[in-house]
């Protein structure tokens, strides 16, 4: 509890849909009613879904606000709205994707990626973070993934930014600690989303200018049935990163990062067993190139290898 008993006040970026969406109503609904929430969206007009889910608790222990991650004047103007502007805990949620070759996609498009993914995050946390450092009280929790720890064939880009914030995180980390402000990661294998599904939709069906035909087979005919056998297999649903977020929120001494997945743990130690970096490239290659016709099997396996002890070290939603 905050304190005094009053409730903590938590803000959240990305609410109109998936995990941002199921964060802001657990926490809303809250049987305590320990946190008042602050969801907030670019687009206001989506809001319907998140008012629908929310229920009695919109408007009482939920509200609702404007917030473009990408604009300045958005981000100052959403945290001068707040009373006294004192965030307690700042959820970084909002995100995009991209997916295909990189040959295909423009610069643009992959500075819109990292604008959001990368600067909006650092954007919220320049914007709040002095508040918390003066109170010496506060948790930042940032919505990374997976592809923050582990590079992804095809995810190039996306990959990218999740590295960017994964290292801004852990430096600021050490300077926060300080100052008595916690900061976590949420680090998500694949998440079944709408947003997901309607990608893996559209991406089958698209052309890719710039791309050889060899390279575009492979994607959408090696990559993408793979991608689809990973996510019905490792799949979580939103429900289940927001129970693992507020365990972290709840926990007296949380994490800095935080797997969600324990099916991955093996790939994530992989990567660290060998400092040439040649293990987990060559398994990538293996497993996408070579046995992509085993993929159900490949998935057993990694079952059996999530021991007991590959499990302590991820956050389960259960």
């Amino acid at each position: 509890m905050a304190s005094g008993g009053e409730q903590k006040v938590v803000l959240i970026t990305g609410c109109s849909s998936g995990i941002g969406l199921r964060i802001a109503v657990l926490l809303a609904r809250d049987e305590h009613k320990r946190y008042h929430v602050i969801a907030t969206m670019r687009d206001l007009r989506k809001k319907d879904r998140l008012v629908e889910a929310a229920g009695d608790t919109y408007g009482k222990t939920l509200t609702l606000l404007s917030l473009d991650v990408c604009s300045d004047d958005s981000v100052r103007q959403c945290i001068d709205s707040v009373k006294d502007r004192h965030i307690d805990i700042l959820i970084n949620n909002a995100g995009v994707g991209l997916l295909g070759p990189v040959e295909s996609i423009s610069m643009d498009e992959m500075k819109r990626v990292f604008e959001t993914n990368f600067f909006g995050t650092v954007r919220m946390i320049k914007e709040v973070m002095p508040d918390m450092k003066k109170r010496r009280s506060g948790h930042i929790i940032v919505m990374s993934s997976v592809m923050g720890l582990q590079g992804v064939v095809f995810n190039d880009v996306y990959t990218a930014s999740k590295f960017a914030i994964e290292g801004f995180c852990e430096s600021m980390a050490v300077q926060l600690l300080k100052f008595n402000v916690k900061l976590s990661l949420i680090e998500p294998g694949p998440v079944h989303t709408e947003f997901e599904t309607k990608m893996m939709e559209e991406v089958a069906k698209m052309e890719y200018p710039g791309a050889d035909a060899d390279t575009v087979r492979y994607f959408k005919d090696v990559y993408i049935p793979s991608s689809i056998d990973i996510f019905e297999a490792l799949g979580h649903t939103p429900e289940d990163i927001a129970k693992c977020t507020k365990k972290v929120i709840e926990s007296s001494r949380p994490r800095f990062r935080n797997l969600t997945n324990s099916l991955y743990t093996p790939i994530v130690a992989m990567k660290y067993a060998d400092e040439t970096g040649g293990l987990s490239v060559h398994t990538f290659y293996n497993l996408l190139f070579n046995f992509g016709s085993l993929m159900h099997i490949t998935m057993s396996i990694l079952k059996c290898l999530t021991c007991s002890c590959l499990r302590r070290r991820t956050i389960s939603p259960d």
